[in-house]
């Protein structure tokens, strides 16, 4: 029987996260309303438009990273469709990298711990921006969702069950 060694039980673990990033913020982005990427919640805070853009840099950083040359950019923020799209490329080259085997020069934890727990957090900003700009997303047990390791682009699975 062959069993996976513990660093590909890591890196397939590590991999289901981003697909779970995936789903939930495609969740957060579809079906925004017209203007949202612009809406301001106050003074001192990013419009959905600038978070959106970061995420899209988390993920560049991420894979710069992982090929052990790291580069920082701040992107400005595209169009919201725009972003949405060059969110989601970034999400999947850097997916992409990691299901090639290829020799990752950074610890998972790390980029975990970095990149991946901040743009989470972004998930959630989003998430709050929407129903304060009063487009609220359905709440769902993400439980129960279909969440597959490599589906890491804006079309995923249909909920299960939200409420």
């Amino acid at each position: 029987m062959n069993t996976p060694s513990s660093s590909d039980a890591k890196r397939e673990l590590f991999r289901h996260t981003l697909a779970t990033l995936a789903y939930r913020a495609s969740k957060v982005m579809r079906h925004a309303p017209a203007g949202f990427a612009e809406f301001h919640a106050g003074e001192g805070l990013r419009t959905p438009g600038q978070i959106l853009a970061h995420m899209g840099d988390l993920f560049d950083w991420a894979l710069s990273i992982a090929k052990g040359k790291q580069a920082w950019h701040d992107s400005k923020p595209l169009p919201w469709d725009q972003e949405v799209e060059r969110f989601f490329a970034a999400l999947k080259s850097f997916d992409d990298f990691l299901a090639s085997g290829a020799t990752v020069e950074a610890p998972l934890e790390k980029l975990f711990q970095g990149p991946v727990a901040d743009a989470l957090t972004h998930v959630g900003q989003i998430a709050i921006l929407r129903r304060m700009a009063g487009a609220p997303v359905k709440a769902e047990n993400y439980y129960k969702a279909e969440v597959t390791a490599g589906r890491v682009s804006a079309d995923q699975a249909n909920p299960k069950l939200e409420f």
